[in-house]
């Protein structure tokens, strides 16, 4: 079947772009045909960038000021909606029709409201044509705060998710379907982040030593690897209070005199430059040496001299303090390297990860000296790292790899091509 791809942004290596990836891959391999629209894309093939899709838009930007942060609605708002939807129905309308498509996969665009009139666009697309459609949800409004306070509470409600006859859910964690069965009746089926734990990725054949060095990491230095983009809910100031205690001289004399410095791989995110500030402030205070690599690092895949993967090889420690998360593509990334993780128990890895077992050193919102001296004993210990990395990555391939959801998908589409059939 022709399956296509909808969402703001299909590029870089945000949450949502590294997953379409990876189910394009499965699906490929299934003897799917793929398009790709979005707002912003990279060098997928039959794609139509259509700019007005990205949340970066101008007349968006303007969209969203008007709906969030007060609760009176101005008349001005309906019209940027309205004419903002007009254009998009027509754009998006005619890529699928052009393309013969047979399926689409939104992918959150109908989840949170990050595009307003792209969600109601392709609601009314879906709905009007009957689309065979694969909602794919990664995080929704309700579970982001900037969204709390609006005027389009109606809106919100009607289109992000919609549930049409032809739609078929999708969310990635058991507590987002509890919530959108609570919320709006709708069920929805649970496939989780994925990585290909069976296939190894690409690296260069540069030494560690000589990619650490561009890094900024000196021989017999502590990397310590912060693999997210810089917004607040990543509770990065967590790994630099982390890299504090390293540093303290008993600490430090624990780990053989050994100093520790840390590696901030993500740029800043789309939610203003107030948390990096903070960050970088918090360092300097804390006479830490935060490292910004988001200019040396490339997508994973793409041409660089250097990528995230490897900053993954080089990396002893990898911290994942986040207080939310949809549920964890940067954790998977960390076990298939075998990296020590040092994790906060945030809601969804309590639910849905933390049961399976995995060996990972825990906090809850603080880094405590327990913490810490975790840490020291495992950078200490070969051996321990060793077990814990061939157990974490044993479990997850059992349950995250693309072996592990490929049947749901299979059987997904499937069922469409039946339909179409009939």
């Amino acid at each position: 079947m022709k399956i296509a791809f909808l969402s703001t942004r299909i590029h870089g290596l945000d949450g949502v772009s590294l997953e379409i990836r990876k189910w394009a891959s499965i699906l490929v391999e299934l003897g799917h045909e793929l398009y790709y629209c979005a707002g912003e894309l990279g060098d997928q093939p039959n794609a139509l960038l259509i700019p007005e899709m990205h949340f970066t838009h101008p007349l968006v930007e303007q969209v969203q000021q008007l709906a969030f942060g007060q609760v009176e609605r101005d008349a001005q708002l309906n019209d940027l909606i309205q004419q903002l939807v007009q254009r998009l129905s027509a754009q998006i309308g005619f890529f699928l029709s052009e393309n013969r498509i047979d399926v689409i996969i939104p992918e959150n665009i109908l989840t949170i409201p990050m595009n307003i009139p792209l969600g109601i666009a392709l609601s009314n697309l879906i709905r009007e044509g009957n689309i065979p459609t694969v909602a794919h949800h990664h995080d929704f409004y309700w579970e982001r705060e900037r969204f709390s306070q609006n005027c389009i509470p109606d809106l919100l409600d009607r289109y992000f998710p919609p549930d049409l006859p032809s739609m078929h859910h999708v969310v990635i964690n058991s507590l987002a379907q509890e919530q959108l069965q609570k919320k709006k009746g709708v069920r929805a089926e649970i496939i989780p982040n994925v990585f290909d734990f069976t296939h190894p990725v690409s690296v260069p054949s540069i030494s560690t030593s000589d990619l650490r060095r561009e890094l900024g990491i000196q021989p017999g230095e502590i990397m310590v690897l912060q693999p997210t983009r810089i917004i607040p809910r990543k509770g990065i100031e967590l790994a630099i209070d982390l890299v504090a205690a390293l540093r303290q001289p008993a600490k430090r004399a624990a780990l053989g005199g050994r100093d520790t410095k840390l590696v901030i791989s993500h740029p800043s995110g789309d939610e203003g430059g107030e948390y990096l500030a903070m960050l970088l402030q918090k360092a300097k205070e804390l006479d830490i040496a935060l490292i910004l690599a988001d200019q040396l690092l490339a997508p994973a895949g793409r041409d660089a001299s250097l990528t995230l993967w490897d900053a993954y090889r080089c990396a002893d420690l990898v911290t994942y303090p986040s207080s939310m998360e949809g549920f964890g593509n940067a954790l998977l990334e960390a076990l298939y390297f075998r990296k020590p993780v040092v994790i906060n128990r945030y809601p969804v890895y309590e639910r849905d990860i933390q049961p399976l077992g995995l060996d990972l050193i825990e906090m809850s919102g603080s880094v405590n000296a327990e913490v810490v001296e975790q840490v020291i004993a495992v950078l200490n210990d070969t051996q321990r790292r060793e077990k814990m990395g061939d157990l974490n990555f044993s479990i997850a391939k059992e349950h995250f790899s693309y072996e592990a959801i490929e049947p749901k998908l299979d059987k997904m589409m499937g069922l469409f091509a039946l339909h179409r059939e009939k």
